[in-house]
């Protein structure tokens, strides 16, 4: 059970929709058919993802919260509680003003505490049912409101890939005999953790269907891991938002990246030219991970290389608001020696391939992967192709949700309120 931090009053355990994030690598739908099979002949479909997403809770958040790790021990000393010289004035006003906005039922249903596990209860899949208030049920002023939040936590780049994925999720739903109860523009919720404050510790996320944002602020800083993007499609060749494309860069320039690299980096960098399943192993309930280093090290690139590499990285930070990017990206650099590059898969235009940059500050992830809810339409629903991805970005050493920060400020604040959910 949970509780609303502002009414102090139980809640049932949040009902979701998954289990698949435990095992990356295996196909989506064979555990979606599997589990189909093993239901009871009288349970309908809303028990089915019920009973499915109390098995991926229980089973997801069976430890307490410490973070990736490359060994099973933190890294201490990476993360500090300063001053970034950038506001964090515009995203409090905005969270303040869709609160207001709420109804009081709205509003009881979406606010936890600011260290409640409510953070680490998201997931990517469709079926998971959502806590918090959806932009489904939100009126226009609501769902205004809402967007003015995104607007100003995200950059504009980032705000407009929210957007498509959500867009694509409709066309998903056309794709699918228009089946808008399972997928759909508007089946996207939020959920604020804390009061929003000049000072104390508080944050949102929002949580759908391949668009996932964990935004903690403190003060003037701010953490956005866990980050999930992805669609299925990936490019809308038909219906209502024909021509809408996303992750179409990432997957471009990350071919390019390993394409720049020497004989020797290849042969360090490519893990498997093999690629048959899916390889992402940081998604959903993934938070505790022993993911070591693996590829080739950033510290034997040449300069252009090094640049080349820096771009990358940028293309999955920059979705942060245009302040605090620059931030995240002066520490990206600060450990950019000791950053790694691996991939999965074949390097020619059209191939599929998985590809992991991983540092001790920054933990991204990309993966073209097999069908999932479009396997009707696809060539061979066992393989992976390139108009189902997943991109994924991390904290690792136990900042993601900005853990690490609210850790230490409540060290400097013993009087403050100690957060659940570690």
């Amino acid at each position: 059970m949970r509780r609303n931090g502002f009414i102090g009053a139980a809640r049932p355990l949040r009902t979701r929709l998954m289990l698949a994030a435990f095992f990356a690598t295996l196909i989506a739908g064979a555990l979606i058919k599997s589990t189909a099979l093993s239901q009871g002949p009288s349970e309908s479909l809303n028990e089915r993802f019920q009973r499915m997403s109390r098995d991926a809770e229980t089973k997801g958040l069976a430890e307490p919260y410490k973070g990736i790790t490359r060994n099973g021990q933190v890294e201490p000393g990476l993360f500090a509680i300063r001053s970034t010289g950038v506001s964090t004035e515009p995203v409090r006003k905005a969270a303040e003003a869709l609160l207001m906005a709420l109804t009081p039922e709205q509003r009881a249903k979406t606010m936890f505490p600011v260290g409640d596990p409510e953070w680490r209860k998201w997931m990517n899949q469709h079926f998971y049912l959502r806590q918090g208030v959806s932009f489904k049920e939100m009126n226009d002023t609501q769902r205004e409101a809402a967007f003015g939040l995104l607007r100003v936590a995200l950059s504009a780049k980032g705000l407009k890939l929210t957007r498509d994925i959500m867009r694509l999720n409709y066309t998903l739903g056309e794709l699918n005999n228009n089946d808008f109860v399972q997928y759909g523009e508007w089946l996207y919720y939020i959920t604020v953790m804390g009061k929003p404050s000049a000072k104390e510790p508080w944050g949102f996320q929002l949580d759908g269907h391949h668009a996932i944002i964990n935004y903690f602020v403190l003060g003037d800083q701010v953490v956005m891991t866990p980050f999930f993007a992805g669609s299925e499609p990936v490019i809308a060749t038909s219906g209502k938002y024909k021509g809408t494309a996303v992750l179409q860069d990432e997957q471009a320039k990350g071919l390019a990246m390993v394409n720049v690299l020497k004989d020797e980096q290849r042969k360090k960098a490519i893990l498997n030219f093999s690629k048959t399943g899916n390889n992402n192993l940081t998604e959903a309930f993934k938070d505790n991970v022993v993911l070591d280093y693996a590829g080739v090290k950033v510290s034997e690139f040449s300069a252009a290389q090094r640049q080349q590499m820096i771009e990358l990285i940028s293309m999955y930070v920059d979705n942060m608001d245009d302040g605090h990017a620059p931030v995240k990206m002066d520490e990206v650099r600060r450990h950019l020696d000791n950053t790694w590059f691996a991939w999965i898969g074949g390097t020619q235009p059209g191939g599929v391939f998985y590809y992991r940059i991983h540092s001790p500050v920054i933990l991204i992830e990309f993966d073209h992967q097999t069908p999932a809810n479009l396997r009707h339409l696809a060539s061979d629903p066992r393989a992976p192709n390139p108009q189902h991805i997943h991109c994924v970005v991390r904290t690792p050493n136990g900042d993601d949700y900005g853990k690490d920060l609210l850790r230490q400020h409540y060290l400097e604040h013993p009087h403050s309120p100690q957060p659940s959910g570690f």
